[in-house]
């Protein structure tokens, strides 16, 4: 369902990382073209606020507990590792700026002005670019929203998970549902048009008549934005331990599967258009940011465990990198201070590796992609030619849970809530593809280079 779609293509992802050894000399060429020439002047910027009051029953995410006031040097880290990773990657413009955590809310806004400042010196970043910030629907965080929207923050994503007050005390939440629909009434008041409400299903002892109700009281009172999110048990957390000592039940998969098609037919009917697996919108209001994502666009990170995807032109590279910054706030900073950034982890990805990522990404949107945008990242390997000749995808498309047309490579309707079920037979089309054109052109330089020696 919901929760896996992603899960299972990254597990693909995993399987294959290095299983093309000989493409990135091969297709380097089309990469630094297509990569350096059309899609690394621009990128979206990811900001980790890594602190949170408490932790969620549920949560595995990257955040800690403040012990000390820091926040002069975690702004100044993240200013300065902004400046770093904006001047190694030489985009010319920033398209939108997220700040996620954690609890970013927690920040003062000073520290996001100051990290908004930093980018507009070194990038064009626009006065209509999309700039987010997460917010955790408490009094304190209500009481700073005006100061963030001052600071230059022009969205907000509510994080109100649930509107039970038994819910949110096992979901170890620091809210009310009355100051979360006070939290959303006050962000619509500064954001009119630009607010995001995130709400969880999947939770326990919830049924599907209950959360049809809850969402459509939800659904009276939000803006035009709304992402859904399966609760999933994560090893290591106070629910994981609740529900194996048996003090609380999940759903069951098919309870939560209906709740899912519960709440895409209750949010159709409420004027929400589902544009990608987890997220609606009305009047267009789309969230840009996550968006850029699903094209696979490049995207920069900066903070405490932040994940970024881009070219390091700065440094001469034309291969996009997957990078990693370092998890633990006090070491990264450390690591900030010393050399200006602290990226832990970097891996150049293949030509293979880059297109399984747009693939599982793009396929996430209800438009899917479509063969312009795929032949940027695959100029002379298009959609049809992966994927139309596959016994394995025309099953898919016979049982109308795939479309592959003169637009491009999607799900239906019915096919969006199986995506993950649907992944790996597009993944090994893409590899068994990409890897025998390769050796065509192995073949080809062979054969060129023995008709030279002839001669």
């Amino acid at each position: 369902m919901i929760r896996h779609a992603l899960q299972a293509g990254t597990r693909a992802l995993c399987r294959r990382r290095f299983s093309d050894t000989h493409s990135r000399e091969v297709v380097e060429d089309v990469l630094e073209r297509t990569e350096s020439a059309r899609i690394t002047k621009q990128a979206s910027l990811y900001v980790h606020w890594p602190y949170c009051l408490r932790r969620c029953s549920y949560c595995n995410f990257n955040k800690y507990i403040p012990r000390e006031d820091n926040e002069h040097m975690m702004t100044e880290c993240l200013q300065r590792e902004t400046e770093t990773l904006l001047q190694l990657s030489q985009v010319s413009c920033i398209t939108s700026v997220f700040f996620g955590g954690g609890t970013p809310s927690l920040a003062d806004p000073s520290t996001i002005a100051a990290v908004l400042e930093t980018v507009s010196k070194r990038a064009c970043l626009s006065d209509t670019a999309e700039v987010t910030l997460e917010v955790n629907p408490t009094p304190v965080g209500k009481s700073k929203l005006e100061d963030f929207f001052r600071a230059g923050v022009n969205r907000l994503s509510i994080g109100v998970q649930s509107l039970q007050d038994k819910d949110l005390e096992i979901l170890g939440r620091d809210h009310s549902p009355q100051q979360a629909l006070q939290t959303v009434a006050e962000a619509r008041r500064l954001c009119p048009g630009r607010v995001s409400v995130d709400v969880m299903f999947g939770r326990p002892e919830q049924s599907v008549e209950s959360w049809e109700n809850e969402l459509s009281e939800l659904l009276r009172v939000c803006d035009d934005h709304v992402s859904l999110y399966q609760l999933t048990l994560e090893r290591g957390t106070q629910l994981f331990k609740q529900v194996l000592q048996g003090e609380v039940t999940l759903p069951t998969e098919e309870v939560t599967a209906e709740m899912y098609q519960c709440a895409r037919r209750t949010l159709h009917q409420h004027g929400f258009l589902q544009y990608e697996v987890s997220n609606f919108a009305r009047q267009n209001a789309v969230s840009h940011h996550n968006r850029s994502y699903w094209k696979g666009t490049q995207y920069i990170g900066v903070g405490p465990g932040a994940h970024g995807r881009f070219v390091p032109v700065g440094e001469g590279g034309v291969l996009r990198e997957a990078r990693t910054q370092t998890l633990e706030p006090d070491i990264w900073m450390r690591e900030v201070q010393q050399k200006g950034h602290a990226t832990r982890r970097r891996i150049q990805l293949s030509h293979l590796e880059l297109l399984e990522e747009v693939l599982v990404m793009g396929m996430r949107m209800t438009d899917g992609i479509n063969n312009k945008h795929w032949e940027l990242f695959s100029p002379h390997l298009g959609l049809h030619e992966v994927f139309g000749t596959s016994s394995d995808v025309k099953e898919l498309l016979q049982r109308g849970q795939l479309i592959l047309d003169d637009r491009g490579l999607r799900c239906s309707w019915e096919g969006l809530a199986l995506l993950d079920s649907m992944l790996p037979a597009l993944l090994v089309e893409l590899e068994r593809h990409v890897n025998q054109r390769l050796q065509e052109d192995d073949h080809a330089k062979g054969q060129t280079k023995r008709n030279s020696d002839l001669q």
